[in-house]
C-alpha cells in the first residue's frame, strides 16, 4: 500500500472496481451534503430544465418521434444518468447528435424497431462500462469529432427547412441530403411566409436575449415569444397541438417493445451505431465537464449509467438519451454542487409535465425548427475547422473525409473511417519521432571541451574500435517504426563482433519490435557477433524475455559502458 497527499491509501496495482463504478452521487453524499448545496442544485436544474425544455421536443420531433417522447427522454433517461453516472455534472437527455441516426431507424423499422435498437445499445453501452473500455473510447482524433459534429449539423439544419419556411411537400420528405435538397427546392414556391415569420421571431430573439441577457433562458424565451406571435395574431401555421394533439398530462407506462430474432437481426446495426456514438457523445460531455471545473469523471461507471438510462427510457417509450454537452455546461455554470442539479432537472421537467403539459400545444413546428437551428449553428466548430485545414494535410483529410462520409454516407461509417485515418496518421507521426544511432563513446572523465557538465567528451580509442559497434534507439519501438530500425541494424559489419542496443531512450517496445530484435540476434549468432542490450526497464526487458529475448542469444548490461567491458572481456577471453 502506498499512501498519496492526495487521498488515502490506494494499492500499487490500480484503482478497484468499488474505485471505478461508484457513482458520483455517491462519493458527494459521502463527502457531506448541505442545504446550501440542495440549493444551488437545485438553482442549477431549474435551470437546465427551462433550457431542456423545448431541446428535448424539437430534437424528438426531428427525430420522427413525438414531442411528448423527448420529455419521456430527459426525465426518466436523464434521471438514471444523474442517479449512477460517474460525472459530477453530466446532464442526460436527446441529443442533436442522434437526429440522423434516430430518424433514419424510424424510417427503416418503426417506432418498435427504434425502441428495441435503443434497448440494444444499451445493453452494449453498459457492457463496453464494465468491461472498462471506456479510457479507450475517448481517445477519438480532434479532426473526427470536428468533422462528424459539422456533418450533423448541416444534415440536422436540412431536416428543419421544411418547417422553418412552412413548406408543403407533394409526398414524405427524402432522408439523404443530395435527394432532399432538389425536393425543398421544387416545394419553395409553396413557402408560408407566417411560419417565415415565426422562425425569424425565434431566432431573432434567441440570438438577441444571448446578447443582451445572457444569463436567462434564450431558448425558452425565443419559444415562448414565437407562441405569443402566433396566438395574438392567429397565424396559420403548424403546432404542435395540430400536428400531434398536444402532449397528455399523464406518463406512460412500462412497456417493452416487439420482440423477435428477426426484428434483433435486422435493428443491429443500428444499435451498434447508437453505441457507438452515446458512448462518443456522453465522454466528450463529461470531459467538457472536467475541463470547466477541474474534475475527472469515471468513464466506465458513466456508461454503465448511459447503458441503463437508455433501457429505462426506452421501457418508458423515450428515445436515445446521451450525455448532452450545452446542458452540462450550462449545469455547471449555473452553479451546480453535484449530480443532484441532473435529479432536479428531471423532477422539474416532471412537473411541467404532469402541470403545464396543455401549454405544449400552442407552440408552433416553426418556433421549435428555429431553436434547432441555433443549435446546428452552435454545433459547427468554425474555428476548429478553419484551423484543422490550415494545421497539416493530414489533419485537413481526416477532417473533410469524416465531414463528407456524415453529410453524403452514413454517420458510424464516418466514425470509423475517420477513426482508422487518424490512427494512421499518428502512426507515421511517431514513426518518425523514432530514430536510431551510431552512438560515439565519451569519456565521462573529462568535460572540459564542451562547457557543458552534463555531457562527456569523444573517446577516440573506443570509436576506433572496429570489433564494437553501439547503436542508440531514441522513441517507440513499435510496429511502425520496426522497419526502419530493422534495416539499419540489419546492416551489420562482418567486421564487428559485438552490437551493443541501447534502450534507454525508449519507453516502450510492441511484439513487432520485439521480434525484429529476435531475428537480429538469430542473424548476428549465425556470424558469431554477439548482441548484448542496454538500458532496458523492467518492463521492456519483461516483454523481451515474453519472446524468448533472453541469454544465450543475447545479453543484458546497465550501461553502454558496462556492455563494452562485457564485450572486452569476451573478446580477450577468447583471444
Amino acid at each position: 500500500m502506498t499512501t498519496s497527499r492526495m487521498g488515502p491509501a490506494r494499492t500499487v496495482g490500480g484503482p478497484t472496481f468499488s474505485e471505478l463504478f461508484t457513482p458520483k452521487l455517491v462519493t458527494v453524499l459521502r463527502e457531506g451534503y448541505s442545504f446550501a448545496h440542495f440549493r444551488s442544485d437545485a438553482l442549477a436544474g431549474l435551470t437546465v430544465a427551462i433550457v431542456a425544455l423545448p431541446l428535448s421536443m424539437a430534437i424528438a420531433i426531428a427525430s420522427g418521434g413525438t414531442p411528448a417522447q423527448g420529455l419521456y427522454t430527459s426525465i426518466f433517461g436523464g434521471l438514471v444518468v444523474s442517479l449512477l453516472g460517474g460525472s459530477r455534472f453530466q446532464i442526460g437527455g436527446p441529443a442533436g447528435a442522434f437526429i440522423v441516426l434516430v430518424a433514419g431507424t424510424v424510417q427503416q423499422h418503426g417506432m418498435q424497431g427504434l425502441l428495441l435498437a435503443t434497448i440494444l445499445a444499451g445493453l452494449m453501452l453498459v457492457a463496453i462500462g464494465l468491461f472498462r473500455l471506456g479510457t479507450y473510447i475517448k481517445f477519438i482524433p480532434y479532426p473526427v469529432t470536428v468533422g462528424f459534429t459539422s456533418g450533423i449539423a448541416l444534415i440536422i439544419f436540412s431536416s428543419q427547412i421544411k418547417d422553418l419556411l412552412g413548406l408543403s411537400l407533394a409526398g414524405p420528405e427524402p432522408g439523404p441530403l443530395l435527394e432532399k435538397l432538389p425536393v425543398l427546392w421544387s416545394a419553395l414556391p409553396s413557402v408560408n411566409i407566417s411560419a417565415l415569420l415565426v422562425s425569424a421571431v425565434t431566432v431573432v430573439s434567441i440570438v438577441a436575449v444571448r446578447r443582451l441577457r445572457p444569463q436567462w433562458p434564450a431558448m425558452l424565451i425565443g419559444v415562448a415569444a414565437a407562441s405569443v406571435v402566433t396566438a395574438a395574431f392567429g397565424l396559420p401555421v403548424a403546432t404542435i397541438g395540430t400536428q400531434f394533439g398536444g402532449i397528455s398530462s399523464h406518463l406512460p407506462m412500462p412497456a417493452l417493445p416487439e420482440f423477435s430474432i428477426e426484428k434483433v437481426v435486422a435493428i443491429l446495426p443500428n444499435a451498434v451505431a447508437f453505441a457507438l456514438l452515446g458512448s462518443i457523445e456522453s465522454l466528450l460531455s463529461a470531459v467538457v465537464a472536467d475541463g470547466m471545473t477541474g474534475r475527472r469523471h469515471r468513464s466506465n461507471c458513466e456508461l454503465v449509467a448511459q447503458g441503463v438510462a437508455n433501457i429505462v427510457s426506452a421501457i418508458f417509450q423515450g428515445i436515445c438519451v446521451t450525455g448532452t454537452i450545452a446542458r452540462t455546461a450550462t449545469n455547471v455554470r449555473a452553479g451546480a454542487h453535484g449530480p443532484i442539479a441532473g435529479i432536479m432537472h428531471s423532477a422539474f421537467l416532471l412537473v411541467f409535465v404532469l402541470v403545464a403539459a396543455p401549454l405544449a400545444s400552442y407552440i408552433p413546428l416553426a418556433a421549435l425548427a428555429g431553436v434547432l437551428a441555433v443549435v446546428c449553428w452552435n454545433m459547427v466548430e468554425r474555428h476548429a475547422f478553419a484551423m484543422l485545414l490550415r494545421a497539416s494535410a493530414g489533419d485537413a483529410l481526416v477532417l473533410l473525409a469524416t465531414f463528407g462520409l456524415t453529410v453524403f454516407r452514413d454517420l458510424t461509417e464516418a466514425i470509423v473511417v475517420g477513426f482508422a485515418l487518424g490512427s494512421v496518421l499518428f502512426i507515421h507521426r511517431m514513426s518518425r519521432t523514432t530514430a536510431i544511432e551510431v552512438d560515439l563513446p565519451l569519456v565521462p572523465e573529462d568535460r572540459s571541451d564542451t562547457g557543458n557538465s552534463g555531457r562527456q567528451s569523444y573517446e577516440e580509442g573506443a570509436a576506433s574500435d572496429h570489433d564494437v559497434v553501439v547503436y542508440r534507439i531514441s522513441g517507440a519501438f513499435f510496429f511502425g517504426a520496426a522497419a526502419s530500425i530493422g534495416t539499419v541494424l540489419d546492416r551489420i559489419s562482418d567486421s564487428h563482433r559485438a552490437l551493443i542496443i541501447d534502450f534507454s531512450s525508449v519507453p516502450f517496445v510492441d511484439s513487432t519490435a520485439a521480434n525484429t530484435i529476435e531475428g537480429l540476434a538469430h542473424k548476428a549468432g549465425r556470424r558469431s557477433v554477439g548482441v548484448v542490450l542496454t538500458g532496458t526497464t523492467h518492463a521492456i526487458r519483461r516483454d523481451l524475455l515474453a519472446f524468448g529475448i533472453k541469454p544465450p542469444l543475447v545479453s543484458f548490461a546497465d550501461s553502454i559502458e558496462s556492455a563494452r567491458a562485457k564485450v572486452r572481456r569476451k573478446l580477450k577471453n577468447r583471444a
